[in-house]
């Protein structure tokens, strides 16, 4: 029985949780997995429905907080190492930044066999200011060359990650994309469709638009709200806006929100988070994402998985998981009428919307099934201990 000591950051909406989840379940009979991570922080949704969905009964590491603090990442660092001594695994993945920072330290010290790190998007740009920058990519240098093997979620991040930000050479890198349970997205599509836009009121000639994620800087809500005003100041009225999440910046988006909706009409919904997100989905026609950095963004993969079609700006791996034409449209980060224009082009063009929802399913279905995530992680895993 092989042991996995699996971290992440903390358990909040987004693609880490569902990763971590999936490859706890259903790695396989062959590996025993310990589960472990911190709570989120104020304003973001707690995600521990998702691994209790699926039988998962994680270890919450109170001390393992999202901002540096000496104190509580000096206790966080003690307690992990206790856990590594009493479980004894022959792996510890850790899963994003400072679950990578305190957990691959401390695998280091208890001597594991190997060690594992995922990024799950990467903090080198956008974030923060560039002596901090800097720093960070000094500390993620000494960490990738003590560790075993390096996980990038994409193409994409595996070229950004060893020749843009120099953290490791490509060869120590493996690609394996996130995987989902996509199939609750397949079922009865029509029914939830109707029952959303009845709860929201919308008539069937109204185009539902949204954007999913944290109302956080990095996800850029700012530049959505110039994009809607945009839209609404050249007379396209048919559309419906709808920002779903919760976060550090909610009482300013509500504040450009009802200033929108004062010259326009209620023409913008803050829904907070949604947790039953597959039948939101499926009453949209087309969901967005603004970001200015990204690693896979699990909410385009969702509405692809609905059949529904997305602008998103060209960030991280979304090049990786959106067929460019197909699927929606990847337009310039910050292209304000790049972005206008396509958006506007999808609610004013019935026919071009149709033809993007039928390809999304069948462009997601395998490529991002958490059955390939396991399969692909198992072998990994195996390779890796291999050469011990």
């Amino acid at each position: 029985m092989i042991k996995v000591l699996r971290i992440i950051n903390r358990f909040n909406i987004g693609g880490p949780t569902y990763n971590a989840t999936f490859l706890t379940r259903f790695i396989g009979d062959d590996f025993e997995t310990l589960l472990l991570g911190g709570l989120p922080e104020e304003g973001e949704a707690d995600s521990l429905h998702i691994p209790h969905e699926y039988g998962v009964e994680p270890t919450i590491l109170d001390e393992m907080k999202r901002t540096p603090n000496f104190k509580s990442d000096r206790e966080a660092y003690r307690k992990i190492k206790e856990i590594i001594s009493e479980f004894k695994p022959d792996i510890v993945h850790t899963h994003a930044s400072k679950a990578g920072a305190l957990g691959r330290r401390a695998a280091f010290a208890c001597d594991v066999p190997v060690v594992v790190h995922t990024f799950h998007g990467h903090v080198f740009h956008s974030y923060f200011s560039p002596l901090k920058t800097n720093l960070y990519k000094v500390i993620e240098r000494r960490l990738a060359k003590k560790s075993t093997g390096i996980i990038a979620i994409s193409d994409l991040q595996k070229k950004e990650l060893s020749e843009k930000h120099k953290i490791c050479k490509a060869s120590k890198i493996k690609v394996i994309p996130l995987g989902f349970d996509l199939e609750k997205f397949r079922v009865d599509l029509a029914d939830k469709r109707i029952e959303t836009r009845k709860k929201y009121q919308l008539s069937e000639k109204t185009i539902a638009v949204a954007i999913v994620g944290r109302l956080a800087p990095i996800k850029n809500h700012a530049f959505f709200l110039q994009v809607v005003e945009n839209l609404l100041a050249k007379g396209i009225q048919q559309a419906q806006f709808f920002i779903v999440g919760d976060g550090e910046l909610r009482s300013e988006i509500e504040s450009k929100s009802a200033a929108i909706n004062q010259l326009y009409g209620e023409k913008i919904v803050l829904t907070s988070w949604i947790k039953d997100i597959a039948s939101f989905n499926a009453g949209m026609d087309v969901i967005c994402l603004t970001s200015d950095n990204e690693g896979t963004p699990v909410s385009l993969i969702e509405a692809q998985a609905c059949n529904v079609p997305i602008v998103s700006t060209e960030v991280g791996g979304v090049l990786d998981i959106v067929s460019q034409g197909e699927t929606g449209f990847v337009v310039p980060k910050g292209d304000l009428h790049a972005f206008a224009e396509k958006l506007g082009l999808l609610i004013e063009n019935e026919e071009i919307r149709k033809k993007m929802s039928q390809n999304g399913w069948n462009f997601v279905k395998d490529k991002f099934h958490y059955t390939r995530l396991a399969a692909d992680m198992a072998n990994y895993y195996r390779e890796l201990l291999k050469k011990r």
